[in-house]
């Protein structure tokens, strides 16, 4: 059996993902703010782990464009731009139409006969007027489609990549000030197009549907506020 992994400090690799962990979960609740310089100093407070960790988390947060570097200031988050906006949903367009196409032929019935049950659910909810819990009972309804999707290709390197890039699409969503609630039954109706679509065994009718439901969410992005 192999010896467990330490870094140079002697501390579990583990601590690494328990910092990435904790760095997402402030960024996406906004005690980190986009465009927010940052210190490790102030990281190790945030997520109350060591330094060490925090040190190792760092080149992997670069790497993934969710932190950058900036001469004489430190760390900063980035910005919620226009640029920010076209790259985040350029990525999901070539990853999910791709992927759905493939998802309408090989998917399990049981799972998309789940995903419609899930829909459902939001919808008569909203039509019910309840509104408790509602809206982030919906996101996960959101995000279970869209990663059900990306899952199924069984590729590690798609799936983290998508991750990331859906976290982004997080912070462009923060951003955005309109209330979500009323939104609720446009976007599940989008969602429930490409479930038909999935239903039916059309691939190009769910790659149609995929494209039109990013199209709306990225335009929608460019004109927020």
């Amino acid at each position: 059996m192999n010896s467990p992994e330490y870094n140079k400090d002697g501390e579990p690799l583990k601590l690494r993902e328990q910092a990435y962990e904790g760095f997402t979960k402030s960024l996406l609740s906004q005690e980190i703010k986009p465009g927010q310089f940052i210190t490790q100093r102030q990281l190790v407070a945030i997520t109350g782990l060591p330094l060490g960790a925090i040190r190792e988390l760092v080149p992997r947060l670069e790497a993934e464009g969710l932190i950058r570097t900036a001469p004489q200031r430190g760390m900063q988050v980035p910005q919620v731009d226009l640029n920010l906006v076209r790259n985040a949903f350029q990525f999901r367009e070539f990853m999910e139409v791709a992927a759905v196409r493939l998802f309408a032929g090989s998917a399990d019935p049981a799972l998309i006969a789940s995903l419609r049950a899930s829909h459902e659910d939001i919808l008569a909810r909203h039509q019910r007027g309840d509104r408790n819990g509602l809206m982030q009972d919906a996101e996960a309804v959101d995000l279970q489609l869209h990663e059900a999707i990306i899952d199924a290709l069984g590729n590690d390197i798609i799936t983290q990549a998508y991750r990331v890039n859906w976290i982004k699409i997080k912070l462009i969503r923060l951003a955005e000030t309109r209330l979500y609630v009323p939104m609720i039954p446009s976007v599940i109706g989008e969602h429930m197009r490409i479930i038909a679509a999935l239903e039916a065994r059309d691939p190009d009718a769910a790659a149609q549907a995929m494209h039109d439901h990013i199209d709306v969410a990225r335009r929608r992005a460019i004109n927020m506020g």
